[in-house]
């Protein structure tokens, strides 16, 4: 992880294996970085997505696009929602279903390119992005934003969270994203009301993190990080700076 003005490298998205990290094997070729567990599973949905449905923003059918091991979509199932989670990774869709099955809610599960949504009916009220746009590479982010026009009805609404340029502190080798890039790739087709910086809850506690991530790989790649400066939560999970967008449908 990296200040901001450090003069670290950055990941590409495409060079990413995400199959990998359900694998529990490499997700970047050639670079040796291991990190132990997925970062992004915290069995438990995100508390920013728990505070938006407390305070009735998620309505109708819910499409949870890169939906990953399924915390989120089982939770908002759980509240009576009508939900289907995407994910490009089959590891991913196969351990979602489980952990529905093992909670014993109903929630469709598929694997789709989210950049095209081959096979998904119009008929969503609700996106929940957590987390999935700044894995897309540049030129793939204007047509998930289509693809999720395509999917919806008048007047659905956009909850997206993806890491932030303009933190204090950031995530070394994350492509961070800035305001701009939103509203060049999703004005198009959406509205964009919010974009604010806020937290997203990771699985590593700065102890875990130093136990389980091969920190001298990280640096061999020239990936600085200072998990010292970065924020937890009341667990002592780290905190990663996102923005958190909200849009409606064109």
């Amino acid at each position: 992880m990296t200040d901001e003005g450090s003069q670290g490298q950055t990941i590409a998205p495409e060079n990413v294996d995400f199959e990998a990290f359900y694998r529990g094997e490499e997700p970047i070729e050639g670079t040796n970085i291991s990190f132990g567990q997925i970062p992004w599973d915290i069995g438990e949905p995100q508390p920013a997505l728990v505070h938006l449905e407390e305070t009735g923003q998620i309505r109708g059918a819910v499409l949870d696009s890169g939906c990953g091991l399924g915390d989120n979509s089982v939770f908002l199932a759980a509240r009576g929602y009508q939900v289907t989670g995407i994910d490009g990774a089959s590891g991913a869709i196969e351990r979602a279903e489980q952990r529905a099955r093992d909670r014993g809610v109903d929630v469709e599960f598929r694997q789709a390119d989210v950049t095209r949504l081959d096979g998904i009916e119009q008929r969503f009220n609700t996106v929940l992005d957590s987390a999935l746009y700044h894995c897309l590479g540049e030129g793939q982010r204007a047509e998930y934003a289509a693809a999720l026009h395509r999917v919806t009805m008048p007047g659905a609404q956009l909850h997206l969270f993806c890491f932030a340029d303009a933190a204090p502190v950031q995530f070394g080798g994350v492509t961070a994203v800035s305001q701009d890039d939103l509203y060049a790739n999703l004005g198009q087709h959406w509205n964009i009301t919010s974009i604010q910086l806020t937290n997203y809850v990771t699985a590593f506690t700065r102890e875990s993190f130093r136990e389980q991530v091969n920190v001298e790989a990280m640096e061999q790649a020239g990936l600085a990080f200072d998990i010292d400066n970065l924020d937890t939560d009341d667990q002592g999970r780290i905190l990663g700076p996102v923005w958190q967008l909200h849009a409606e449908r064109i």
